[in-house]
């Protein structure tokens, strides 16, 4: 079998977690008269920006691994008793990791990647798959993190959160009353699906409240898409099942936000879970955070679930105003037919996006979502 080769890679670290500065002391070394300990230092010193006077090193990687992905899996001395794992959850500091080897394991992250200058907000997310060094049967350190196959993220602060990683299916889970449906807020999670490549799933939880007839308008909407709708009640029982056979030997993360009753659809799903689940705030018809942490649940029927916590706001992730349209496949196969090729379908002449839905093939609702993305949120 033919040896496999490492390729070096120069990865950007953070300046504020540089090493050992340059030595100031020549002139103190030289009145005290030590000509040999001087010529030494002369010829360590360097006035171009290399070795520890540069933010850049020179790591190991793996050949598979992309670019993108080059700082995170560095591989500089795993050695022979690293073993392979899934984080569970991230809880400041510490990680939950499950080993390959069946045990659950408190991480912390090595300093290597915690210096690493990227654009994320936390280096390790729940869903990563990750290569950690024992330390004892309960602790153990984080040496380098895989190549992701699909992100769930958003922007905070200008930076990228990302909320899980490597999931196959997305639950979008909104309310049908107590908080009230917004479906802008879907519209956003249905966007970053279709940049990250991940299948979502609509769900509308709480039809038990409200006259369903009332749903089949936006419901309708989102299935004349493509996108699934399924309509759950968690206090009746209603599409328990549906639900329960959909994550079945899935990886599937549950989205949306605060009140909407994502713990409590899982505890349907699976009632040996007893996760934790909170009231509606009767005053501003808010929910309230329960679930402080994304975190990966094994499931006895196989598979996993991922329970979010409640997101007020969603601000997209790498995706300018440009895309938008091509992200939206009910404004999609207007795109093209435009009279300008960089029409942005809001106020220009001759737009086949507006005459679409001037004619109803495209609903208004949908079109008022994206022009109050491209002109608030993507300005």
């Amino acid at each position: 079998m033919a040896k496999r080769h490492s390729q070096k890679l120069r990865a950007e670290f953070r300046k504020k977690h540089q090493g050992r500065v340059r030595k100031r002391d020549l002139t103190r070394k030289f009145h005290e008269g030590n000509e040999t300990e001087l010529d030494d230092v002369i010829q360590s010193e360097r006035v171009s920006g290399k070795g520890e006077l540069t933010r850049k090193r020179t790591v190991l990687g793996s050949d598979s691994a992309p670019d993108e992905a080059a700082g995170m899996s560095v591989r500089l001395d795993d050695g022979s008793t690293a073993i392979g794992g899934r984080v569970l959850s991230v809880h400041g500091l510490q990680s939950r990791v499950l080993g390959d080897d069946g045990r659950l394991y408190s991480c912390a992250v090595r300093q290597l990647l915690k210096s690493l200058s990227t654009d994320q907000r936390h280096v390790v997310a729940a869903g990563d798959r990750v290569v950690v060094r024992p330390e004892s049967e309960t602790s153990g350190m984080i040496h380098s993190v895989q190549p992701r196959s699909s992100t769930l993220c958003r922007t905070s602060r200008g930076r990228q959160h990302v909320i899980v990683s490597n999931v196959d299916c997305l639950l979008i889970v909104v309310s049908a009353a107590q908080p009230d449906l917004k479906p802008g807020l879907v519209d956003r999670f249905l966007l970053t699906a279709e940049r990250f490549e991940i299948r979502p799933v609509i769900c509308i939880n709480k039809v038990d409240l409200v006259d369903q007839a009332t749903l089949q308008p936006v419901a309708g909407v989102f299935a004349q898409l493509g996108y699934p709708v399924l309509l759950t009640s968690a206090a009746t029982g209603q599409g328990i099942e549906y639900l329960r056979a959909l994550v079945h030997n899935r990886e599937a993360a549950l989205a949306g936000q605060s009140g909407v009753g994502k713990s409590s659809l899982l505890n349907a799903v699976e009632p040996e879970l007893g996760l934790r689940v909170g009231e509606v705030s009767r005053e501003n018809d808010k929910g309230k955070h329960t679930t402080t942490a994304a975190e990966l649940i094994p499931l006895r029927s196989g598979g996993f679930v991922v329970d979010t916590p409640g997101i007020r706001q969603f601000q997209l992730w790498d995706i300018t105003a440009e895309e938008v349209a091509g992200l939206m496949p009910d404004l999609r196969p207007y795109v093209s037919h435009c009279r300008y090729p960089n029409c942005r379908h809001l106020a220009e002449d001759a737009c086949a996006v507006k005459e679409a839905v001037a004619d109803g093939r495209i609903d208004a609702r949908r079109y008022d979502s994206y022009c109050h993305l491209i002109e608030e949120e993507l300005a």
